[in-house]
């Protein structure tokens, strides 16, 4: 595989087209400590974040704005399930099951926006973000049931090592999807009906990808991620067809 596919990658971040968000904070009467959480996760994002108050509203509301109007509420504690008050160790144990997984609308709504995301240990939050995305789509895929789905790990031995992953794609492998799986050989995962597609080049080292492609009638989704430096990753999501499916068609063409 030439890792010209990291070129490729890096044209199709570049490519997106947000339009102008803002995140607002209404009627916050939570503690300091989690307001610090809500900075730390958003903060670093390209969107303005504010806070108002607004009395037709409940307390503790998220809400993201889009062109001046509202496209996505969340309440404080989906928030703190998802991402605040948890760590990256939830979705890798998994012992609540994929179906648990709720993902706030306000994170889901931020498609089309390239994100520059840290982990540990310059950030415990930003990099769960894509996590999050990541179980969202995964879950998607398996509540369709069908179509395909490309998953990119940089090591296969997270298939293993981690019993909430492993458990998720049991249950893909399961389903009717096509389902194929990227990463540098250091184990490899023996679930049937998965393609395991390894390799040792950056592309596989530094590409995080999961892309899910419907058959029609249902809506597509994808995330992408290139590590740019230590635990530092270039990203974006979309649910638009056409960019979904040309992301698929360079992984297909590329590994």
């Amino acid at each position: 595989m030439s890792d010209d596919v990291l070129e490729a990658f890096r044209e199709f971040l570049s490519r997106q087209r947000a339009p102008e968000r803002e995140l607002l904070v209404v009627n916050w009467e939570g503690p300091e400590a989690v307001e610090r959480l809500l900075e730390e996760t958003f903060g670093q994002l390209p969107l303005d974040i504010e806070k108002r108050h607004d009395p037709d509203r409940g307390d503790n509301i998220i809400v993201l704005i889009e062109d001046e109007e509202v496209v996505a509420t969340s309440t404080l504690e989906s928030l703190q399930q998802a991402v605040l008050l948890v760590n990256v160790d939830l979705y890798k144990t998994g012992l609540s099951g994929i179906e648990k997984y709720e993902a706030p609308d306000v994170l889901t709504a931020l498609d089309e926006m390239l994100f520059t995301l840290r982990g540990f240990p310059a950030s415990t939050k930003e990099k769960l973000l894509l996590v999050v995305m990541s179980r969202f789509i995964e879950k998607r895929a398996l509540e369709v049931g069908e179509g395909r789905l490309d998953v990119a790990f940089q090591e296969l031995s997270r298939m293993e090592d981690e019993y909430g992953t492993r458990k998720v794609y049991e249950r893909l492998a399961d389903s009717d999807l096509a389902v194929e799986v990227y990463g540098v050989p250091d184990s490899m995962p023996d679930l049937d009906d998965i393609e395991v597609n390894a390799g040792e080049t950056a592309g596989y080292r530094r590409s995080w990808f999961v892309v899910f492609q419907p058959p029609p009638g249902e809506e597509p989704a994808a995330l992408l991620a290139i590590e740019t430096g230590p635990n530092e990753w270039d990203s974006m999501w979309t649910y638009d067809r056409d960019r979904v499916e040309r992301l698929g068609e360079i992984i297909e063409s590329s590994f």
